[in-house]
């Protein structure tokens, strides 16, 4: 009997171009290997070409609090396959989580930023400063194509003004910018709570030192969003895309900044990038070259009301509009994390179920013909 993967794969290869047809791999398979859960993916292409699959592992449940360890899966071979997982860090009954990783293509280390609370300590709690702990922040990093972590060292005090409350680091991906004047710069976008306030922002943290000292950037204009990501534009700039909790309008924000992350100005929403309230993901497929159109890549869940049809959208004009859209997983999907692959192929983990989308953490890769198949 067909599995409910098998069944989509061979349904979405009838009505795609065969070629162009993206594959699919299990990495993670809720219930498995003693977690209920797992959650919130974040994915990576090493300096060798190897493929990095983070994700939380939930013990207890699928809540965001409890026992939550961060876990890894390795793969060689561009994701047809993936090695055994690695427990990155796990603090006993604590919460370990929100990984966001970021690649120093100078040096080959790979960092990935995380945050902890305690694991009985809950969300509302934190915020209105009743828990017993708050969020920290910390990073560890590889320098052996992620076999080996280093202790998760702590940089709360770095990165997290006094007055704030909820914290958290992506999920998902940084960037290392490529041109300009802040050519280097490692880049990690996170989110924050002002104190007494319960007002979302999105902001990043940075390092110019290879990741041996973290500092705050800029912090959004307005409040209203929360979990982002960032992506290089020409012309020197960046571009925060983030998840919206304006009840108003379900559709994605974003705000530019010139500096390499210090301020960021222009916060608007991108009224083609719908939304049901989720986090999603945006990275560079291609820069603008000759003969060579740009091209940016967005994922998240493509429906105003329901995580649900996990799209792959193109832009060819530096995020300003997304011409390309294409229908990844049309069943319950959530979270996701873009990357390009070493052989330009397009990279996707996410998560999606038959009933809801946290029974799996899927991997896909397509060609980048799959954008133009028929």
């Amino acid at each position: 009997m067909l599995t409910a993967l098998q069944m989509l794969a061979a349904t979405e290869a009838a009505v795609t171009d065969a070629a162009a047809a993206p594959s699919r791999s299990e990495v993670f398979v809720s219930g498995r290997d003693g977690y209920h859960t797992y959650r919130i993916p974040s994915l990576l292409v090493t300096r060798r070409g190897t493929l990095l699959a983070f994700a939380e592992g939930r013990k207890q449940g699928r809540d965001d609090s409890g026992d939550i360890d961060l876990l890894l899966r390795r793969s060689t071979d561009g994701g047809h396959t993936w090695l055994p997982a690695i427990r990155v860090w796990d603090d006993g009954t604590n919460a370990c989580g929100n990984p966001c990783a970021v690649l120093d293509r100078d040096t080959g280390t790979i960092f990935l930023l995380l945050t902890w609370n305690r694991g009985d300590d809950r969300e509302p709690d934190i915020i209105a400063g009743r828990s017993r702990d708050t969020r920290r922040v910390l990073v560890t990093q590889s320098t052996d194509d992620g076999v080996k972590w280093a202790v998760p060292r702590e940089i709360t005090s770095a990165v997290k003004p006094a007055n704030w409350t909820w914290y958290a680091t992506g999920p998902g991906a940084g960037l290392q910018i490529e041109h300009g004047p802040h050519r280097g710069r490692l880049v990690i976008p996170c989110d924050h709570i002002e104190a007494g306030t319960r007002r979302y922002y999105g902001h990043v943290v940075y390092s110019d030192d290879h990741g041996a000292n973290w500092r705050p950037g800029g912090t959004t204009p307005r409040d209203q969003v929360n979990e982002c990501e960032v992506v290089e534009l020409t012309g020197g700039r960046l571009m925060l895309n983030l998840r919206n909790y304006d009840p108003a309008q379900r559709t994605r924000q974003t705000a530019t900044s010139d500096d390499g992350g210090l301020t960021w100005r222009d916060q608007r929403h991108a009224a083609e990038l719908i939304e049901p309230i989720c986090q999603a993901s945006i990275r560079r497929l291609a820069w603008p070259a000759e003969g060579r159109k740009s091209v940016i890549l967005f994922s998240n869940p493509a429906s105003t009301n329901r995580r649900e049809r996990l799209t792959v959208r193109a832009s060819f004009d530096e995020g300003q509009t997304w011409p390309v859209a294409r229908l990844l997983d049309a069943r319950p999907s959530a979270y996701s994390c873009l990357a390009v692959l070493p052989d330009g192929a397009i990279g996707v983990l996410y998560e999606a179920g038959d009933r809801h989308p946290y029974e799996t953490i899927l991997f896909a890769r397509s060609p980048e013909s799959w954008l133009s198949a028929p």
